[in-house]
């Protein structure tokens, strides 16, 4: 299966359980792997049959920033299901990390896996 991947997207949104991260906007680390068929767009070079990277980090950031929540549990369930919808990905695993949310910890977070990778493979 081939892959188009995105890691360490840093993004800057208002997430939280508590009133003051309701009033804050804190970092989120993006981790994202997504199934896709590479071979359609190194035949001809052709950005139109791949995965634009670039777009999706800024859809990424777009997103959390119009639909706050307050886990990180609801923002990756909710990230991946738009992301699959909007860019046909047939397969995805996203890793959201909050660095510093807990103290002693580099960060903690979420990893999902949706979608199916056979589907990846038999894509296009």
């Amino acid at each position: 299966m081939d892959k188009v991947y995105i890691e360490g997207l840093h993004i800057q949104t208002t997430i939280g359980f508590f009133e003051w991260e309701k009033e804050i906007k804190q970092t989120l680390v993006i981790d994202l792997a997504m199934g896709w068929n590479t071979a359609k767009a190194a035949e001809n070079d052709e950005l139109a049959k791949t995965l634009d990277y670039a777009d999706i980090s800024i859809k990424i950031a777009e997103f959390a920033n119009n639909n706050p929540v307050d886990l990180i549990e609801t923002l990756a369930e909710r990230l991946a299901k738009y992301l699959m919808a909007s860019y046909q990905i047939p397969w995805l695993k996203l890793k959201v990390a909050k660095p510093n949310a807990v103290h002693n910890a580099i960060t903690v977070g979420v990893e999902i896996e949706r979608g199916s990778q056979i589907l990846s493979d038999l894509q296009n």
